[in-house]
């Protein structure tokens, strides 16, 4: 065995970073917004990125996301999963650092973004296939590729998993649900075959919505299917 090339490569090693970077996603309005800050600090001064933080030698990497949520939107109890990891060599000009991206989907009325150290200004930035490919030159590091690759994801699993309802409130009406799914998929749905399609994953309240010009709505829960 060769000791001299072992201990040169554990030197290597110990220069290594590993961070995660957390796309947390929410819908309002007739858009999907992707949550940024504006970073205070070097590298990248000036340009938003997205929220993340460097593990911790006494994390695992869903540990560090979860402290990475508490610390930008105050929750940390929401949907995540990891996206994909990024490790090209020159993404970030300090140091060798390797990036673990994760998605989290959240309603927004439950969110309570800060600015934190080294962070000027936090901000809700819409976000869909047409505009993403401006963002790729304008985010710090890589960090609009990793937005257009999570936005292909969330597009896809839309169609086969019930990942919209984290985006939704406690109760909600089907005609509200719809919408979301529409803005996530960016395409009209038909009515009946998308209840149809829905039928599992909801179970009525009991509650109403009422006071709109139209007829009331009955609301909806989530069954956690």
């Amino acid at each position: 065995m060769n000791k001299g090339a072992d201990h040169k490569n554990a030197g290597e090693f110990e220069k290594l970073s590993v961070a995660v970077d957390v796309l947390i996603f929410t819908v309002d309005d007739n858009h999907v917004e992707v949550l940024l800050e504006r970073r205070d600090d070097e590298p990248f001064r000036g340009s938003y990125a997205l929220p993340g933080a460097l593990m911790e030698v006494h994390e695992d990497l869903e540990e560090t996301v979860a402290r990475c949520l508490k610390e930008e939107i105050g929750i940390d109890d929401i949907y995540t999963e990891q996206l994909y990891t990024w490790g090209e060599l020159n993404r970030d000009p300090r140091r060798r650092v390797i990036s673990v991206s994760y998605i989290a989907l959240v309603n927004k009325s439950r969110c309570h973004p800060v600015a934190g150290e080294r962070v000027s200004e936090v901000i809700w930035k819409e976000v869909s296939k047409a505009n993403v490919d401006e963002l790729r030159g304008k985010l710090a590091y890589d960090h609009g590729e990793m937005i257009a690759y999570a936005l292909e994801r969330l597009s896809g699993k839309v169609e086969y998993t019930s990942i919209a309802f984290h985006m939704m409130g406690e109760e909600f009406t089907l005609p509200a649900l719809q919408h979301v799914y529409e803005i996530l998929l960016g395409k009209p749905l038909y009515k009946a075959n998308f209840r149809k399609k829905i039928a599992e994953f909801v179970e009525e309240t009991g509650g109403m919505v009422v006071g709109d010009p139209h007829r009331p709505s009955k609301l909806y829960r989530w069954n956690g299917r």
